[in-house]
């Protein structure tokens, strides 16, 4: 199995990657700002079960494909990028309707399930998260130990136990932040449409990224 010190050493390398505002944060931030705090919430857990889904991947040797294939890794990434695009400018279009659900005039636009898949399919398209997993989850892999699949599947879990934490941080710090908004009618007709710019603005920034190398 895997040593203590690599373990830590993962943890460390991990807290150092989450902690920096990414893809998932950003849009587990916009959902926030957008639908509040369980959609927040949810959004982190789906985001956390396409995260692993990366993990399981990488795990069984499909990590290594988009590593290698600049083809695959920008297909995956441009997707990503226009699947954010798009739920920004559908909540930048739903923007006025939030007075409404404030208001008890309709119920809140998503339900969890779809939130949930929303989160997935973010976190399973995130480009730093296929990056680090296929380039660095491997080199902490103890070989001569054996139980290769198994000790990545074990890494995977810790970098994605950290990730709920901090993803789950962000959400309710900017969950706290839309109730300051909906005090007022025209903070709260701000507030989705800074959710949709804000995934906006991310779609363009994943789309323009490239690779290192």
């Amino acid at each position: 199995m895997v040593s203590t010190d690599r373990l830590l050493a993962f943890a460390a390398l991990s807290f150092l990657l989450i902690i920096v505002p990414g893809p998932s944060v950003l849009f587990v931030i916009g959902r926030a700002l957008a639908h509040g705090r369980r959609a927040a919430l949810t959004t982190v857990v789906g985001n956390t079960l396409g995260a692993y889904l990366l993990v399981v991947a990488v795990a069984l040797g499909v990590g290594s494909l988009v590593e290698r294939s600049v083809l695959v890794f920008t297909a995956l990434k441009l997707a990503g990028a226009a699947y954010l695009m798009y739920l920004g400018v559908k909540a930048w279009r739903r923007r006025g309707s939030l007075r409404a659900a404030f208001a008890g005039e309709e119920t809140a636009p998503h339900g969890g399930l779809r939130t949930l898949w929303e989160g997935f399919a973010v976190g399973v398209a995130n480009p730093k998260t296929i990056v680090f997993f296929a380039a660095v989850l491997p080199q902490f892999v103890d070989r001569e130990e054996g139980h290769v699949t198994t000790q990545m599947l074990l890494l995977g879990l810790v970098f994605n136990l950290i990730a709920v934490v901090s993803d789950s941080v962000w959400g309710l710090v900017a969950s706290t932040a839309r109730d300051w908004f909906a005090r007022s009618p025209r903070r709260l007709s701000a507030v989705g449409g800074i959710g949709g710019l804000t995934m906006i603005g991310l779609g363009v920034t994943v789309a323009v990224t490239g690779r290192k190398d």
